[in-house]
């Protein structure tokens, strides 16, 4: 038995020798160990063969038990091990997880490189949620420009269909969509401008039995609506759940946009318009006309107020308003202030 064992020792040696890998060695040793019990199972009780390697094969499968429980403990604490440092590195490096696709990375490259966004901002408007109400004039530019941006999960309510009359403004929409719900109309072309945003569709109208419930799945909240009795709704059921509002609105020539947030300081929709004007002195678009561009001049701003809202980048639109009248080419910002008998978020 003793030299079966030596030959053994010195195969090990000579692979240490000769560099082979410790799996080869094991394996070598693994041969000699198998032939060794070939041996005492083909060869007669009192072989000279059997004898020199010991007689007997209780004490081989002994040992082989002993190595092999040896070997599986070391196993078992190696991996231990492993998953010990795997788990204090992760606790460690503060290096941003790769979210996206090499095809994102590169569509999402010139955020990216943008310092007040880069990919920790990036990162968070992938993982973002953002409930756009309307998929009208204003609705349209901030949904492409949210698709197109990398907002991971776009909301989007609108009871209405696609109507001739809406293609001279509502670029989202297609002459092929009439008669379509716009917020399917909506969605197919978002998910045709970037796949990898997931869009989430609602054909309803808002009311107070379900505003709660679609609101509280999303971060944030654009209200592009065209009516007053809408915007109370949206502008009570965000100060309710503590969610930041971007409103615009549109007349004409004129248009607006402010971040109502309470719960940062900022005053509430309520707080700025406490009651709806009488009927005839704020004319809907269709009452009142409105200029094919525009609506895609505040869009587009509402949707840079949602990249900076998420991402912190620059000053936000809290507590102030932004009017701007394109028939002059004149814009002005006015300070907004909480009213402390407002309704709606005063204490």
């Amino acid at each position: 038995m003793g030299v079966v064992l030596a030959l053994m020792a010195g195969l090990w040696g000579l692979g240490i020798v000769f560099k082979i890998s410790r799996a080869k060695r094991w394996a070598l040793i693994g041969i000699v160990y198998a032939a060794v019990l070939l041996a005492h199972l083909a060869l007669p009780l009192g072989a000279p063969l059997r004898s020199a390697m010991g007689g007997s094969i209780g004490p081989w499968l002994i040992l082989g038990v002993v190595l092999a429980i040896l070997l599986g403990y070391r196993a078992v604490l190696s991996q231990l091990r492993g998953k010990a440092q795997h788990k204090g590195s992760e606790m460690t490096d503060n290096t941003p997880k790769p979210t996206f696709t090499n095809v994102e990375l590169d569509r999402y490259a010139r955020h990216i490189m943008l310092r007040e966004i880069g990919g920790t901002g990036q990162k968070k408007l992938k993982n973002a949620r953002v409930l756009v109400i309307g998929a009208g004039g204003l609705g349209s530019p901030v949904l492409l420009y949210l698709a197109a941006a990398g907002v991971g999960t776009i909301g989007v309510v609108d009871d209405d269909v696609v109507d001739n009359s809406n293609l001279q403004r509502q670029v989202i929409h297609r002459d092929a969509d009439i008669g379509m719900p716009k917020v399917f109309s909506a969605e197919a072309a978002m998910k045709a401008q970037n796949p990898y945003c997931n869009v989430r569709p609602y054909q309803r109208r808002l009311t107070e039995a379900n505003a709660a419930d679609l609101f509280a799945d999303y971060d944030l909240v654009l209200d592009g609506t065209d009516n007053f009795e809408t915007r109370y709704l949206v502008n009570r059921t965000c100060v309710a759940l503590g969610k930041p509002l971007i409103s615009g609105a549109l007349t004409q020539w004129e248009g607006q946009i402010s971040t109502f947030d309470p719960a940062n300081g900022a005053p509430c929709y309520q707080c700025i318009f406490p009651k709806a004007p009488a009927a005839g002195l704020a004319p809907s678009c269709a009452e009142a006309g409105v200029v094919g561009p525009l609506p895609g001049v505040i869009g587009a701003m509402m949707a840079l107020e949602v990249v900076k809202e998420i991402t912190g980048a620059g000053e936000r639109m809290r507590g102030q308003m932004l009017i701007y009248d394109a028939l002059y080419t004149e814009t002005r910002k006015i300070k907004l202030a909480q009213r402390a008998d407002c309704p709606i978020c005063s204490s």
